[in-house]
């Protein structure tokens, strides 16, 4: 059997889906803050927020690897 071929680096890499779906949260966030309150704008914010967990969580990642640690996710 051959190995399998590795996929391209622009489809493993998560960094423009997590800031996409952060800056989406972000227009939310402000839109459902003037028209609405509640639990959707604490909705939105939560997913704000953890969007900038999942970018914090990459750059982590990143600098581990860069660094040669050995639990690192490749990149």
């Amino acid at each position: 059997m051959r190995p399998t071929p590795e996929l391209p680096k622009r489809l493993t890499d998560l960094t423009p889906v997590v800031i996409v779906g952060t800056a989406l949260w972000a227009i939310a966030t402000v839109v459902l803050f003037f028209v609405t309150d509640g639990i959707w704008v604490q909705t939105s914010f939560s997913g704000l927020v953890l969007g900038f967990i999942g970018l914090a969580i990459i750059a982590w990642q990143r600098a581990a690897a860069r660094r040669g640690s050995k639990s690192a996710q490749r990149l």
